[in-house]
């Protein structure tokens, strides 16, 4: 490894006592944890968007991966940092180069080396592709504010729901001045700011590839017919770029040629599947990349291990020691904004129910969005199960029923992000968000914003808090309903 110095130095100014305040344990709590670790033989650590949807998202992952470098807990069964993505192909678009700052095969846009690599693979003049990476999702919105963004290309994502800030992300779209939305299902809410609609197939009507979180490639055939003029993505994408005068760059007759000639662009690179292609996988079944051209046939069922010979991919070859402070959050609660709300996932609904909102079972089983609030502060609020409640912060404000659990900690609100105004308007989770993100993944801090709570129907906001002296809500107003 390199940097542990560094590391040490960092850590040297958390004691356990300082430590155990910030994160509401006891110091014994924390010994207990800490000893745990060192006794385990194997330690594996699993996390999610709780960790990554922070605007100190790559910190916090890192420190995580600290420790398991520092004990020894990599490159051996049954240990080391394993990443539960937030899609099932989350690996996969990101090793196919799927993100405005990547170049296919874990290359970087800012890497002159990885430039000049890919255009000569692509047959296209040295300097065709620009060094400057492109917009992250939010700068797209921050562009068509300032008309920097003058046309909008939405595909497979439903912008008007997931989005932080969401007033702001809706003025900002009614301000695009060419909008297409490239959509399996109709209708979303982000359909309604589109100019231009592309029907797209779904993972059923399509053949391609996927990579889940342990790199294993699978071969997913499609099924079913296409309904009217749907398309699979890449056709969609690779007309359009025959159109634009790439007609010899987009020859391909299926997604088979596509996936080959992606396989050939990560010779040499972390994730080499140069052996790998649909006709392999189809009789092979799944692999684990690497998996290199010539290569024995590996058995689909056994693990292909990483680091265990203490090599990682640096220049160097160590694995490199991380060392932040801890920072807290971007937007920690006030007097006029007590309680943190943090954003989340239902068991049955995915994404923005584009798909599980149309599903009769999966709505029997979350019928309605909900607020979920801890005992303590229900009580401080004269909060009763089901009250209606509107949560404002700084940016906008929405209505839930309370569900009084001890589920969620004090001082923490709980809502799922599923529900669009199609599904229930008013109960919009990013309505209150912001868009302080990470400043190296640039993912926003969906799981933490301050707001107030206000009982709707109260005559006012003082009636809701009454001996609640702590909690300065002069500033708020109170929704009044029909």
């Amino acid at each position: 490894t390199a940097n542990f110095s560094a590391f040490a130095e960092v850590i040297s100014s958390y004691t356990p006592e300082f430590v155990a305040s910030r994160c509401g344990i006891t110091v014994s709590e924390l010994e207990t944890a800490a000893n745990y670790w060192e006794q385990s033989q194997r330690v594996l650590s699993l996390w999610s968007m709780g960790m990554n949807q922070s605007s100190e998202g790559t910190a916090k992952v890192r420190s995580l991966i600290n420790l398991h470098l520092m004990t020894g807990q990599i490159g051996k069964p049954g240990c080391g940092p394993f990443s539960l993505t937030g899609q099932p192909n989350a690996m996969g678009g990101r090793e196919a180069g799927g993100l405005s700052h990547l170049l296919p095969g874990y290359r970087f846009v800012k890497n002159a080396e990885h430039r000049t690599q890919v255009e000569e693979f692509w047959g296209i003049a040295p300097g065709s592709i620009s060094p400057n990476p492109g917009r992250t999702a939010w700068e797209m919105i921050t562009g068509l504010e300032t008309g920097e963004v003058e046309l909008l290309w939405i595909a497979a994502t439903n912008p008007v729901v997931s989005m932080p800030d969401l007033e702001r992300t809706k003025a900002a779209l009614l301000r695009s001045p060419f909008t297409i939305y490239q959509e399996a299902y109709y209708p979303t809410e982000t359909s309604a700011y589109a100019h231009i609609l592309l029907p797209a197939t779904q993972w059923s009507e399509k053949t391609g590839v996927m990579t889940n979180s342990e790199r294993r490639v699978t071969f997913c055939p499609g099924f079913d017919t296409p309904s009217g003029e749907a398309r699979d993505d890449w056709r969609i994408f690779a007309e359009v770029g025959r159109r634009l005068g790439f007609a010899e760059h987009f020859a391909f007759d299926n997604s088979a040629e596509v996936f080959t000639e992606y396989a050939q662009l990560t010779r040499g690179q972390p994730c080499d599947m140069t052996g790998l292609s649909h006709e392999y996988i189809r009789q092979q079944g799944p692999q684990q990349w690497p998996c290199r051209e010539n290569e024995p046939v590996h058995p689909a069922n056994e693990a292909k291990r990483l680091y265990t010979d203490r090599r990682f991919h640096t220049p160097d070859a160590r694995a490199r020691f991380s060392a932040y402070h801890s920072r807290g959050l971007s937007e920690p609660p006030d007097p006029n904004y007590p309680f943190v709300l943090t954003t989340g996932r239902l068991y049955g609904h995915w994404h923005t129910m584009t798909r599980t909102g149309r599903t009769e079972k999966i709505n029997q089983l979350h019928p309605d969005p909900f607020l979920e609030i801890h005992p303590r502060d229900a009580a401080k609020l004269q909060i009763k199960e089901g009250d209606l409640l509107e949560v404002r912060s700084r940016r906008g404000k929405a209505q839930f029923p309370a569900k009084v659990t001890k589920a969620i900690a004090p001082g923490t609100l709980f809502v799922p992000m599923h529900w669009g105004y199609l599904w229930a308007e008013g109960a919009e989770a990013n309505a209150m968000t912001h868009a302080a993100s990470c400043p190296d993944s640039k993912q926003p801090e969906l799981k933490a914003c301050a707001v107030q709570l206000v009982l709707v129907g109260a005559d006012t906001a003082a009636e809701v808090v009454a001996e609640v002296g702590e909690f300065n809500w002069a500033k708020s107003t109170v929704a009044v309903t029909s």
